[in-house]
This record gives C-alpha cells, sequence and structure tokens, in this order.
C-alpha cells in the first residue's frame, strides 16, 4: 500500500492541500501541533483559524482577490467554499464569521475519509512525498531544519493584528453605518473625526509605548499590513489617506465628509464583535486602550482582543521553487501557502490548492502541472517562482502581476475586467486537467 502524503501545517493551505488529495483518493497524515504546542497569535486549536482579519477582502472581479475568488470556485476548492457558507455583512468584500469558518473548516477535513489529523509538533522533513504549509508561524525547530535542508536564510517580517470590540460598546450616538460609496448594506460602523480629533489621535499613536522588538530579529513591515504607529510615522497625513480615508462616506447628521474616518468591520454573525479596520499595531495593551478610547464613539469600548505583533517567516522561493511549488532541491517535497511568500487568507490557501493538485498527481506517476500565468493563481505562482528577483517580498494578488493585453490600451475598470475575462477563459483547460482525477465530492 502506498505511502500516505504527508502534510505539515493544518491552517489554510494544509487543509486546503489535504482537500485535493483526498477528492483523488490520496490518503494523507497532516500534522497540527496545536495545542501541543502554541503560537504567538493563536488562541484555539481548531484548524484553519484566522488570526488576523475576518476578512477575505474584496469579492469584485475589478480586483485580482476577487478574480481569485471566482477562479478558486471553479477548481473546488474548500476554503472558497466554507468561506461562502459562513459570510457575514461587508459591502462588497467576502467578509467571515471566524469562529464559524474555523468550525467548518475542521469539520470538513475531520470527516475525510484517508485523512488522519495528527497532533503534534514536527521538527524535521518527512520522508517521501510532502508538503510543508506550516505558515509564518513556522516553529523555530522546524524553520532551523528547513533553513538548513534549503541552503538559505530565512526573511522576516512582522505581522500586526487589528483590536476586536464588541458591538454594544460603540457609542452610535456619535458613530454611523454606511459602506464605502454605498456598496452593501450599512455593513461597516464607521467613526468621524474632524480635523483636531484627528490630530490628537496621530499624536496618541506616535507618543504611546510600544512593544520592544528583540534584537536578532530583523523589523521588515510588510506593507499591505503596516502597523498604524509605522504609517503615522511615516507623515501626520498618511492615516487620512489611508485606513481613516474618508472617501466614498458621508456623515448622515452633517451631510458632509468628514476629516477622517475610523471604520469598523462585522466580525461575527451575530454582529456582536467588530474590528477596528487597519489598526493593528505593537502598542502595548495599555496604551491601545487608552489611545484607541479617544476616538469618537469608543469612548467606552469594550476589547475583546487588543492587537498584537508576531513575526512571519518565508522563504526566498524564487530561488528555491519550480512553478509547480516542489521544491528545486528534492522533487517530492512541496511548499506553500505564505511560507512561500504569498500574502492573504486566499492566496494561501490558493497555494495549497496547487500543492495538493501536484502532490496527488505525482502519488499516482502523473506530471506535475502548471496554471496559466494569465489567471490569478498562475500570476501568483510565476511572481514566487520566477528566478532573478532581487529583495524578494511577500506578494497579495493584483493586477500588476498579470501578463499585458496583447495589442489592447484599455486603462482602469475596462482593463481589469477584460484581465479577469481573460483569466477565465484561460482558467477552463487547466480547470479540466486539474478536476480530471477527481474521484467524488469529499
Amino acid at each position: 500500500m502506498a505511502e500516505p502524503v504527508r502534510i505539515v501545517g493544518g491552517g489554510l493551505a494544509g487543509c486546503e492541500a489535504a482537500w485535493q488529495l483526498a477528492r483523488r483518493g490520496i490518503e494523507v497524515e497532516l500534522f497540527e501541533m496545536r495545542p501541543v504546542r502554541g503560537t504567538e497569535a493563536h488562541t484555539t486549536d481548531r484548524l484553519a483559524e484566522l488570526v488576523c482579519s475576518n476578512s477575505f477582502r474584496s469579492a469584485e472581479q475589478t480586483t485580482a482577490i476577487g478574480l481569485l475568488k471566482e477562479e478558486m470556485r471553479r477548481l473546488g476548492s474548500l476554503v472558497i467554499e466554507v468561506a461562502d457558507q459562513h459570510r457575514i455583512p461587508a459591502g462588497g468584500s467576502l467578509a467571515v464569521d471566524r469562529d464559524g469558518f474555523a468550525q467548518g473548516m475542521s469539520a470538513a477535513i475531520e470527516s475525510l475519509p484517508g485523512v488522519r489529523i495528527r497532533r503534534e509538533e514536527v521538527v524535521d522533513l518527512p520522508p517521501g512525498l510532502s508538503i510543508v504549509a506550516s505558515g509564518p508561524l513556522t516553529s523555530s525547530a522546524l524553520a532551523e531544519r528547513l533553513r538548513t535542508f534549503l541552503g538559505q536564510d530565512y526573511l522576516y517580517f512582522y505581522d500586526a493584528i487589528a483590536p476586536i470590540v464588541t458591538a454594544d460598546s460603540i457609542d452610535m450616538s456619535r458613530a454611523f453605518r454606511a459602506s464605502r460609496y454605498g456598496k452593501g448594506s450599512d455593513d461597516y460602523i464607521n467613526c468621524p473625526l474632524d480635523r483636531e480629533q484627528y490630530e490628537a489621535l496621530v499624536d496618541g499613536v506616535l507618543a504611546a509605548e510600544k512593544v520592544e522588538t528583540r534584537e536578532f530579529e530583523r523589523c521588515v513591515h510588510f506593507e499591505g499590513c503596516l502597523p498604524i504607529e509605522e504609517m503615522a510615522r511615516r507623515g501626520r497625513q498618511t492615516l487620512a489617506f489611508g485606513p481613516l480615508k474618508p472617501v466614498g462616506l458621508v456623515d448622515p447628521r452633517t451631510g458632509r465628509r468628514s476629516h477622517a474616518v475610523v471604520q469598523l468591520r462585522q466580525d461575527d454573525r451575530r454582529a456582536s464583535l467588530y474590528n477596528m479596520v487597519g489598526f493593528q499595531t505593537k502598542m502595548t495593551y495599555p496604551e491601545q486602550r487608552r489611545v484607541f478610547r479617544r476616538i469618537p464613539g469608543l469612548e467606552h469600548a469594550e476589547f475583546v482582543r487588543l492587537g498584537s505583533l508576531h513575526r512571519n517567516t518565508f522563504i526566498e522561493s524564487p530561488r528555491l521553487l519550480e512553478p509547480t511549488l516542489q521544491a528545486k532541491v528534492r522533487p517530492d517535497l512541496f511548499l506553500a501557502g505564505q511560507l512561500v511568500g504569498v500574502e492573504g487568507y486566499l492566496e494561501s490557501a490558493a497555494a495549497g490548492y496547487l500543492a495538493g493538485l501536484n502532490a496527488a498527481r505525482l502519488a499516482v506517476g502523473r506530471s506535475a502541472i502548471v496554471p496559466p500565468a494569465t489567471t490569478t493563481l498562475g500570476a501568483l505562482v510565476r511572481y514566487v517562482s520566477e528566478e532573478g528577483r532581487s529583495d524578494f517580498q511577500p506578494m497579495n494578488a493584483n493586477y500588476g502581476l498579470f501578463p499585458p493585453l496583447p495589442g489592447k490600451r484599455l486603462k482602469g475598470r475596462e482593463k481589469r475586467l477584460a484581465l479577469a475575462a481573460r483569466a477565465l477563459e484561460d482558467l477552463d483547460p487547466f480547470a479540466r486537467e486539474a478536476q480530471s482525477d477527481v474521484k467524488k465530492a469529499a
């Protein structure tokens, strides 16, 4: 009997890979170290726990992440299926009930025939056909083993988590409900700030005591998830043009746009919890309570989770990976998820999808395949595997990664929609080949 494919990591990528293997009749051993060993960010032992935002970002195909959602649906992704099942209001974005999503993912994987979940820490690379999807919080022992095996030093950046407050502690006499540009059904709670209030907030953020970075770790922030104090340090109006931008939001009490707006996004299905959008931070806990309660509407905010900072780990993938996500020095070893330098929930799951698909193909003697570069999945894979990149950094899905449209000089929305149409057309033959060995729905 053939050895099972071993997967290290029960996050989004690892679960997606396990699902794809099981759908193709391949046995799996899925290793997840929680609760035997915790991390700096996880709070439960559930598979696919979301430790940062509860948003999978835009659902519209005018964005590459919105297009990736459609690609993943057509490819039979478990992550997008469960996300759709646990969707909560978020305007033009796909946000999920955090607990419901993790419960749904855990139940789906635990019920798969042929998948054995092992709750133990892996400190060495598994033998045989394997997938390492241990994520940005890879344990130090496994990280050191990978570093030695791959012959490359790791790069580090820090990821910051935003606070969550209870809905009933928000003063709605000072806040208002609305979605930017009227998209959705007033899904966000908005706390408007005039110029004086905004300046006071910036002063508080800059002066607040911060958590110290350990000396032996190099602090490189991913641009898509900068701590709020880092943004404020770059200029006093940076926040007003960033997460606190007021465009598309009119205060119904004044009929005018405020100088800045703090948005809060629903974080659970019952709408009892709200996430402070863009307020990831490394301020100390007491300072967060003090500074953030200066925001109009949050004077009496009850924080159920405060912001925190943790190290994310990723490899220098362009030197180490084939576009199939196989390690160049060991073809039976796949790497996937945020460990390979894709940034974001769905991007991580997409890498897990491709690793699981190709591991399944190798298990039955078939060749690994690569998605078209004109698709979001293919563009991400090309980014993390194309040699010659200097100063490699993690990347979200974006249309800047796509090959240009031949002979067309489109701009803006029209160009993005044309790129999306081409992607879905080119995805079809890849999807047919990818689905050709699916035994039945898992």
